[in-house]
């Protein structure tokens, strides 16, 4: 049984209107840092997983965020074969220390994790995966960029389809800073 990745999107609404909403009611002025950033990561959506990081500045040398994450497609970048129909839904949080810079900008050490629902059309079952990563994330006005580079470890598959085993970690973001 094949399952439209799309499926998904009616319960994913929620998460994105708490974004809409934690953006339209910001209350940063233009002389005070950015404490909150909203980001999605455009090379996970290449490779079938998709997210939504919701970040914000604890400590000028911490930050944590949390967002919805999910495989919503097998990517043909990464050779999967065909029958790898593993989708899942969960949710993503994640702790960045910045050794340069004050949070949300500069260069920092990230841990994240994952744990997901995860399903094949014919078995279900948790999954997820866990990452450490270096990167850099850079605030002009209210455009956040950013990108890291590490290793993970990946449980996200059912009856051995789907990802698992250590793999290296990969970090984009583009979104806005409020």
């Amino acid at each position: 049984m094949r399952s439209s990745g799309l499926a998904i999107l009616p319960r994913v609404r929620p998460a994105f209107a708490l974004v809409f909403l934690l953006i339209a009611t910001s209350t940063a002025r233009a002389d005070e840092p950015y404490q909150w950033n909203v980001v999605v990561d455009p090379l996970t959506v290449a490779l079938g997983f998709v997210h939504v990081q919701v970040e914000r500045a604890l400590h000028p040398r911490v930050s944590v965020y949390a967002g919805p994450n999910m495989r919503l497609f097998t990517s043909p970048i990464l050779g999967a074969e065909e029958d790898d129909e593993v989708r899942g839904f969960g949710l993503e949080v994640g702790v960045r220390v910045f050794f340069y810079g004050d949070a949300p900008e500069g260069a920092w050490i990230l841990v994240r994790g994952v744990l997901a629902a995860l399903r094949d059309g014919e078995r279900a079952g948790p999954g997820g995966y866990g990452s450490a990563l270096v990167g850099y994330t850079f605030v002009h006005r209210r455009l956040v960029l950013g990108g890291g580079l590490g290793i993970q470890y990946l449980a996200y598959s059912l009856i051995g389809k789907g990802p698992s085993g250590f793999a290296p970690a990969a970090h984009t973001a583009i979104g806005v800073a409020f």
